[in-house]
């Protein structure tokens, strides 16, 4: 009788998840309905206002993919490029406030000209985020934390990382004190 309940319970188990698969909309039923049902404000084009008016202000704002799919967060699919960060003497270092939502996956890159021996500091950004890992030529870091990332020559550093901690932070280069000089993540 055990090996009977037994057997039940696994076929059971086994079944529901091909009823849970069933019972939800396909991707393509869902996108159909939704491009057929008329909008109820009548604005068609509201996403792409605010994306405008994002760029119009100076804000480089992060879309958010966020289907986690068979992967998880990880996924490829899911990673967010955002634009690169530029250290050079004189030079902005970056073009405009990132704009990241708290569990998205990013990934920046870290341009250094090789000018000027250069650094970017900021404990409490890197405090905010997940570090995945720090390539540097072909080299993957995986770290435990991060406070700074210093630039001796021209190259290039690129950090994967997943935005938790909502906040105001800055990126700067020790030392300056203009607004060019820093970059500014504002997760949400």
């Amino acid at each position: 009788m055990t090996r009977f309940l037994t057997i039940l319970l696994i076929m059971a188990g086994l079944a529901a998840p091909a009823v849970a698969q069933e019972e939800t909309p396909k991707p393509d039923d869902a996108a159909a309905a939704e491009a057929a049902a008329p909008e109820a404000d009548g604005d068609e084009d509201d996403d792409d206002d605010e994306e405008e008016a994002a760029a119009e202000e100076g804000v480089h704002e992060a879309g958010s993919k966020f289907d986690f799919g068979f992967s998880g967060i990880m996924a490829r699919d899911n990673r967010t490029d955002l634009a690169p960060l530029t250290l050079g003497a004189g030079k902005p270092v970056a073009t405009a406030e990132y704009k990241l939502k708290s569990g998205g996956f990013y990934r920046i890159a870290i341009n250094a000209d090789g000018s000027q021996e250069l650094a970017l500091s900021g404990g409490d950004f890197f405090r905010a985020i997940w570090i995945n890992e720090v390539v540097i030529n072909d080299i993957e870091i995986r770290p435990m934390g991060v406070h700074s990332l210093e630039f001796d020559d021209a190259g290039t550093a690129t950090i994967s990382f997943i935005a938790i901690v909502p906040g105001l932070y800055t990126l700067s280069v020790p030392g300056s004190h203009g607004e060019t000089q820093q970059a500014v993540f504002n997760i949400q």
